[in-house]
């Protein structure tokens, strides 16, 4: 049976990880898309188009959907990227729009939710956050690339982000190398 998963996008930088996730996840799964309103003017700066994949896309305003329902099933939810904003209603319950919604459900459910962090610094705000979103079952990921496997170029770098997102949804790929240890 296909794997299912909602993706949404939010208003922080690094919109080329949702769009390289979406690129791989949609060929492999059943994917629902919600994408905010901040995060399509930021895909605009960053000039990222997130339309046209074979998807189910939602309003982040749309409460009514399937998605925001426990007794919708789905295999689990990443957040990618996750704003400080939206870390902040996940980690303290406030189902506001259709992305925090969903994640709440995933919460309560106790399916897989991922939330790519990309800020920095980190306030102490950010980390008790950080701390309660992984008390409440979260995964909370932040999008720092390793550079053992000696990245060449951007693509490089997003790639092995997208797939540690994906190895934590249970989604098999190809993408970047896998650390085989040091021999000194």
């Amino acid at each position: 049976m296909k794997k299912e998963f909602v993706i949404g996008v939010t208003g922080a930088s690094g919109v080329i990880y949702a769009r390289r996730l979406l690129e791989v996840l949609c060929d492999r799964a059943t994917v629902h898309i919600v994408v905010s309103d901040t995060a399509r003017q930021i895909a605009g700066i960053e000039g990222v188009d997130l339309t046209g994949f074979d998807a189910i896309y939602a309003e982040n305003e749309n409460l009514a959907a399937d998605i925001a329902s426990g007794s919708f099933r789905y295999d689990g939810m990443a957040i990618v990227p996750c704003s400080m904003k939206t870390l902040a209603a996940v980690s303290n319950g406030l189902a506001d729009n259709l992305i925090a919604r969903a994640a709440d459900v995933c919460l309560k459910e106790r399916r897989p939710l991922l939330l790519l962090l990309r800020e920095m610094p980190l306030s102490r705000v950010h980390l008790r956050n950080m701390l309660a979103a992984d008390e409440a079952g979260a995964t909370v990921m932040v999008a720092s690339p390793p550079f053992y496997q000696r990245p060449a170029t951007i693509d490089d770098l997003v790639d092995m982000v997208v797939a540690r997102v994906l190895d934590h949804l249970g989604v098999e790929h190809a993408l970047g190398s896998r650390w085989s240890g040091y021999d000194a």
